[in-house]
């Protein structure tokens, strides 16, 4: 065991690693972190494009890696960490983009013209056609979906859910995603 207080620079990643796999010291893993913030921040910056949530992806970094580090296998830490910063940005910008705000104008308020309806009604109708092609799906499939698109679960997070391997998890969404399209289109 590396007596915490002597951790240096001599210490690989990789031994320091191991060290936090088998012991789960915080300490241990916060020194292997503190080699990378500059590679997280830089790449946080690059992705969401402001300070201020770019130290917040840094600190939300370093608290995933307590719980992933324990699970996953890692051979290149620095290669894994870029690839867990650049993930964590992006279902980041996919949950502002999923956050709507309305605009509420005291034109659409206060207004008799009831032409808002329509669009409300059709939204409806596209909703529930959805669901109706939600149910054509398979099994695997339906589940796999749900999990991305209404969980926001990644791959890697719906795989170890369904114990499903990697690969046939992004096959089951992207053939989801087709077959939802084509049901949806043929109600058109």
């Amino acid at each position: 065991m590396i007596p915490v207080k002597q951790i240096e620079k001599n210490y690989t990643d990789t031994d320091l690693l191991k060290e936090y796999q088998s012991f789960g010291k915080q300490e241990i893993l916060a020194q292997l972190y503190l080699r990378y913030t500059d590679l997280v921040y830089g790449t946080s910056i690059k992705y969401l494009k402001d300070q201020e949530t770019a130290k917040d992806a840094v600190i939300a970094i370093y608290e995933e890696l307590v719980n992933k580090l324990q699970t996953n296998s890692v051979d290149n830490f620095k290669s894994w960490l870029y690839v867990v910063t650049k993930n964590h940005c992006l279902m980041q910008l996919r949950k502002e983009k999923r956050t709507l705000t309305v605009d509420l104008s005291d034109s659409i308020m206060q207004t008799e013209d009831f032409t808002h309806l329509d669009s409300v009604l059709e939204k409806e109708k596209d909703l529930q056609r959805l669901e109706k092609c939600m149910e054509t799906l398979n099994d695997e499939q339906k589940k796999t979906v749900e999990l991305f698109y209404l969980e926001n679960r990644c791959y890697n997070e719906i795989a170890a859910l369904t114990n499903i391997e990697w690969n046939k998890v992004r096959s089951l969404i992207q053939n989801g995603r087709r077959n939802l399209k084509n049901c949806m289109e043929q109600y058109e």
